[in-house]
């Protein structure tokens, strides 16, 4: 009894990468953010200081729920509706 061989192909070299890759940057962008926003800058008011930390501290949060919902399996959404549940607004 003969088989014919059955029919196969490679997977692309980027299948996945490119989510990979984009996970990586913007878990690098929460860590920069969150760096700057734990530094102090001595030429601010401490008003100044307090909104400075607090927005940086804003942007690094929405960037980790972005990368807790890659890391969990999660595709990149196309719908408004969708990424405001990612981010939690």
């Amino acid at each position: 009894m003969s088989q014919r061989a059955g029919k196969t192909h490679r997977a692309a070299l980027s299948d996945g990468m490119a989510e990979m890759n984009l996970r990586n940057f913007f878990r690098d962008c929460q860590h920069l953010l969150e760096e700057e926003a734990k530094s102090g800058y001595e030429n601010m008011s401490q008003q100044e200081s307090v909104i400075h930390s607090k927005s940086y501290g804003t942007a690094a949060f929405f960037f980790e729920q972005l990368v807790e919902h890659i890391n969990d399996g999660g595709s990149l959404p196309k719908e408004k509706r969708e990424i405001a549940r990612i981010l939690g607004i």
